[in-house]
C-alpha cells in the first residue's frame, strides 16, 4: 500500500514512582517471552500459502485472480477456524469507479470474551506507480510482499491455533481493497488519504460483531522481505504503544531482535488508522520499513514477486505473534 509519512504531535509520559517506606523495594522482573510454549510454526507451509496466492496472479478488483484467491482463502480458513464471515461490500476508487470487495473474518475460541484481532490485506495494487520503469506504471503489481506475505503468515497462525487452544479469542481478518488508492501518475489530491485501506474502512463501521471489541490488534504488511526491518512506526506508538512495545519485546527474547528494530520511525497510513480511529480496537502496524528504498526496494513495482520473499522473515513474525497470543493471561 501507499506510505505517506504522516505528521503527528509529540506525545509526552510521565512516570510516577512511589515507594513504601516499611519494606525494601521489590526487584521487578520481567517476563522471558522465550519460555513461551507455541505451536511448531512451519515457514515452509507460509511461504507455500505466499505463493499460491501469487499463482493466482495479481489480486486487483474485479479480476479472476482476485476472485480465486478469495475462495482459497475462505476454503483453507474453514479449515482450521470456528467460524469464517465473508463481508461483501462495495466501494468507490479514488476516480468514483464502484469496485466490489470481500472482508474475510476467522475466528477461534468464540466463547472468549477478551480477544485479539490480527489483520492483512489480500488484495494487490491495480498499478505499479512506483517502478523504475515508466513503461510499467499502469501494470498490476503482484504483491508477492505488499499483502501475500502477512496472508501467509495469519494463514500458518490458523493452522497452528487449531492445534493448541489458547486462552484468548482470536480474530483474523484479511482486509480487501488496501491498496487501490491513487497512482502517483494521477494528479488528483485526496488529502485525508481516504482513497486507501476501503475495506478497513468498512468493516471499522460496520464490525461483524456489532459493538466488536478486542484488547488489542496486530496488522501485517510486507513481512516477508529477505532483508527485513520492522520499526516502531509513530502511529501505532501513538495509539497503542503499550502493545507496540510488548510486541518489539517478544520479539527481543525469541533472538529476532535485529529484524524488530528498536527505532522510532513516521506514520504511515494503513489499515491500522482505520481501525484505531473508527472501531477503537488498539492497534499496532508491523510493516517493513527502511526509508531510504521506500519501504522495500520493490514496492508498487513489477518486481514484488515471490522473489523477495524469506521464510526465515514469515518464520520470525509468526512466532512472535503467536507468542503474544500464548503469553495472554
Amino acid at each position: 500500500m501507499r506510505k505517506e509519512i504522516l505528521l503527528i504531535g509529540l506525545i509526552f509520559s510521565v512516570v510516577f514512582i512511589s515507594c513504601n517506606k516499611a519494606k525494601a523495594p521489590e526487584t521487578i522482573t520481567e517476563e522471558n517471552y522465550s519460555k513461551i510454549v507455541i505451536p511448531n510454526y512451519n515457514a515452509d507451509s507460509a511461504y507455500a500459502y505466499v505463493k499460491k496466492q501469487c499463482d493466482f496472479g495479481p489480486r486487483t478488483p474485479g479480476s479472476k485472480a482476485h476472485e480465486q484467491c478469495a475462495n482459497y482463502i475462505v476454503d483453507f480458513m474453514k479449515q482450521y477456524a470456528d467460524t469464517v464471515i465473508v463481508q461483501e461490500f462495495s466501494t468507490k476508487l479514488y476516480n468514483g469507479t464502484i469496485v466490489k470487495g470481500k472482508n474475510i473474518i476467522a475466528s477461534f475460541n468464540l466463547g472468549a470474551t477478551d480477544r485479539m484481532l490480527y489483520g492483512a490485506h489480500w488484495d494487490s495494487r491495480l498499478w505499479a506507480d512506483h517502478d523504475p520503469d515508466s513503461a510499467n506504471h499502469k501494470k498490476p503489481v503482484m504483491g508477492a510482499n505488499d499483502g501475500a506475505s502477512g496472508v501467509g503468515v495469519l494463514m500458518e497462525m490458523a493452522r497452528c491455533l487449531s492445534l493448541k487452544p489458547q486462552k484468548v479469542g482470536v480474530d483474523i481478518i484479511f482486509f480487501d481493497m488496501e491498496d487501490q488508492g491513487c497512482p502517483e501518475w494521477d494528479k488528483t489530491d485526496i488529502q485525508d488519504q481516504s482513497d486507501w485501506c476501503l475495506g478497513s474502512q468498512y468493516w471499522a463501521r460496520n464490525t461483524h460483531i456489532p459493538y466488536y471489541q478486542a484488547k488489542f490488534g496486530v496488522l501485517l504488511d510486507m513481512v516477508g522481505y529477505s532483508n527485513p526491518r520492522f520499526t516502531k512506526e509513530a502511529q501505532s506508538m501513538n495509539y497503542a504503544s503499550s502493545i507496540m512495545n510488548k510486541i518489539w519485546k517478544i520479539a527481543s527474547d525469541r533472538g529476532y531482535g535485529n529484524m524488530f528494530v528498536d527505532e522510532r520511525t513516521g506514520g504511515v497510513m494503513d489499515d491500522h488508522i482505520w481501525v484505531n480511529q473508527i472501531a477503537k480496537v488498539p492497534m499496532i502496524d508491523i510493516v517493513q520499513n527502511d526509508p531510504s528504498t521506500s519501504f522495500f526496494p520493490y514496492w508498487h513495482t513489477t518486481k514484488d514477486d515471490i522473489n523477495c520473499i524469506s521464510k526465515n522473515t514469515l518464520k520470525a513474525v509468526g512466532e512472535v505473534c503467536l507468542t503474544a497470543i500464548y503469553s495472554a493471561q
